[in-house]
């Protein structure tokens, strides 16, 4: 008799970087996933680290800044379920973070740009701009893809 194996969600983190009424965005590229769109800085959690953990790391990695901890707010979260796999994304927000922002994986990224909260790009990933659409309302959690 063989054990049924148990169903395993995927979590992955966002950063919501704010200055003044913008926001930043990343446009994908070469990934193989959403090229030519716009996201946000963003990964998976690895084994072992908390959400924060992971977008700090992120941060670091996609656009060479440090952020803090205490810096950091849970703003929304998201149930989304895709093709390939279920998710839970958090997205998390800071207005505060130290070194210029540069980007970090141009293999990844063809661009980081500021764009205006209330004026996204046509072409942002529509789980993003629904998560900022809500985070901006103070809507804390969200489905999309059911």
């Amino acid at each position: 008799m063989s054990k049924k194996e148990r169903f395993r969600i995927h979590i992955a983190a966002y950063l919501i970087l704010v200055k003044g009424k913008e926001v930043l965005l990343l446009r994908r590229a070469h990934t193989g996933y959403q090229d030519g769109n716009y996201s946000l800085i963003a990964g998976h959690l690895d084994g072992g680290e908390t959400a924060t953990q992971c977008i700090i790391r992120e941060a670091e990695e996609e656009a060479g800044i440090t952020l803090q901890p205490v810096d950091l707010e849970v703003v929304h979260i998201m149930h989304r379920n895709n093709p390939e796999r279920e998710y839970i994304d958090l997205f998390l927000r800071s207005h505060i973070w130290e070194g210029e922002i540069k980007n970090m994986e141009p293999e990844k990224c063809d661009e980081l740009k500021w764009y205006p909260l209330d004026s996204l790009p046509d072409n942002i990933i529509p789980e993003v701009k629904l998560a900022l659409e809500n985070s901006n309302k103070n809507i804390c959690y969200s489905e999309i893809g059911w």
